[in-house]
């Protein structure tokens, strides 16, 4: 039993993929794309999006001592797109300002409240471990709409602290961002089990700090130790 009595007063979640998704990411572009006569398959842009997104982020050699903000996170989503439209052969087709204007429009969309979705278990999931009287927190790397996104979705009442890279300066893997949401919390890391979906972010990072980690599995392309769904914890 991961949450066995007295062992943790708080858990703390990632957010993406943890708690929300956006289903059919791919369909989303390729409706955006069309309307502004841009025209492809879905196929090619969802491979597209998950080649870009582990090119550029999953991939690559994270520093832990780097800077976030509201503008490094547009820059790092902005980039994802641009990569696609390229490959996608934008540039025979629009003028660059019309590609980097797409691009920007893009990065509105998903930090948006509409595309995204709640997993089915995580209201209940939530809500049982408040009554079991467990403390919920969240640390994301997240664009500074992340709160009225969890808003909109009717959670964010749940959460204290709520940790967002882009309004802290902070950003995962540096462990830092941890012990931050540990002083805003008054908690000691032995006190708090993490609950994320990466590896280096969600696994490694608090447990530099001394902070239990554990994995969920939403998908299954995802490899490692974990379990696949949120009333797990509640066992």
């Amino acid at each position: 039993m991961l949450l066995s009595p007295g062992r943790y007063q708080a858990v703390f979640f990632d957010v993406g993929d943890t708690l929300m998704y956006i289903p059919a990411a791919q369909a989303v572009i390729c409706r955006h794309l069309a309307e502004k006569a841009l025209v492809r398959e879905e196929e090619e842009v969802g491979q597209l999006f998950q080649q870009a997104f582990r090119q550029f982020y999953v991939d690559r050699e994270l520093n832990p001592e780097e800077c976030c903000s509201p503008e490094s996170d547009r820059q790092f989503w902005t980039g994802v797109y641009r990569f696609m439209l390229d490959e996608l052969g934008a540039g025979g087709e629009w003028a660059e300002e019309e590609i980097h204007h797409c691009c920007h429009e893009l990065y509105e969309m998903f930090t948006s409240p509409a595309n995204y979705r709640l997993f089915d278990d995580v209201v209940e999931t939530l809500e049982a471990l408040r009554e079991r009287g467990f403390r919920l927190g969240v640390v994301s790397n997240f664009s500074p709409t992340l709160k009225d996104i969890l808003q909109d979705k009717g959670i964010l009442h749940y959460f204290d602290p709520v940790i967002v890279s882009t309004e802290v300066g902070l950003e995962k893997p540096n462990p830092a961002i941890f012990r931050l949401a540990l002083a805003e919390a008054g908690l000691e890391a032995s006190e708090v089990l993490y609950v994320g979906d990466h590896d280096l972010n969600d696994l490694w990072a608090p447990r530099q700090i001394g902070m239990d980690a554990v994995k969920i599995l939403r998908y299954d392309y995802m490899t490692g130790e974990g379990f696949t769904g949120l009333q797990e914890l509640l066992k």
